[in-house]
């Protein structure tokens, strides 16, 4: 029995770290839906400035276009992680996720798989060790987008969302302020796919969110698969008897 166990508990533990190491890989190309090679669409809107309230602050919004995003998420970050404190500091309750997408070219091409993404609280970075994948990683074709929501089932909505996740998103361009405890605050918008560093982030006010095709289930299933074994084996490691010494 112990021998059984022990064997249970090294498979588990190996699952649980293949999971770990698994979930998250993007998916093969072939696997992408035909909409992420459209760039995004962009056109003059027609909706006014407006207020909304999240968290306790008021914030003003003010729309600059309407915009249609799909792409394959390749990094992200909820702005209520633990360790960020600048959204709390600063009282932005509104941004309630940054999504890292590609489309175009850089998705259709498969050149993503070997390209390394990280987002921070505000950025996303992207990196690789090779030349040639460098340079044909269209950079015009990847967006950091700080999305703003306000409403309680979009956010759950959002907060779903995973890396290798195909989405489309709709809702406007904007720059948004609030005034909060007398302190000012301010955040504008890129309005095109050209720019880069410091303010070349997308800030989308969000209506409307879809998963057009979710990210590979394996990992999750292999991760979770892990830990329930993990837990049976130590269960039943806690009820066997034990001969003490003496």
């Amino acid at each position: 029995m112990a021998i059984l166990l022990r064997a249970a508990m090294i498979a588990s533990v190996a699952a649980l770290a293949a999971g770990v190491w698994w979930d998250g890989r993007l998916p093969e190309p072939q696997r992408l839906v035909p909409d992420l090679r459209q760039e995004p669409v962009q056109r003059a809107t027609r909706k006014a400035p407006f207020t909304t309230t999240v968290g306790g602050v008021e914030y003003k919004i003010a729309p600059q276009y309407d915009y249609e995003l799909r792409g394959l998420v390749v990094s992200q970050h909820h702005a209520d992680a633990w360790w960020d404190w600048v959204h709390a500091a600063f009282d932005d309750h509104l941004n309630v996720m940054d999504l890292c997408v590609v489309w175009g070219d850089n998705a259709a091409s498969g050149v993503y798989r070997d390209v390394s993404f990280r987002n921070g609280q505000w950025t996303c970075e992207f990196s690789t060790p090779s030349q040639l994948v460098y340079q044909a990683f269209k950079q015009h074709q990847i967006s950091n987008n700080h999305l703003l929501v306000d409403s309680p089932q979009l956010t759950r909505r959002i907060k779903r969302l995973r890396v290798g996740d195909q989405v489309l998103l709709k809702g406007y361009l904007a720059e948004y302020r609030h005034n909060s405890q007398g302190r000012a605050f301010f955040r504008g918008t890129s309005t095109t796919r050209t720019d880069t560093g410091n303010g070349a982030c997308e800030t989308l006010y969000v209506t409307e969110a879809q998963v057009l095709r979710s990210a590979p289930a394996s990992g999750r299933r292999l991760f979770w698969t892990g830990a329930l074994g993990v837990l049976i084996s130590l269960a039943i490691w806690v009820a066997l008897p034990h001969r003490g010494r003496g």
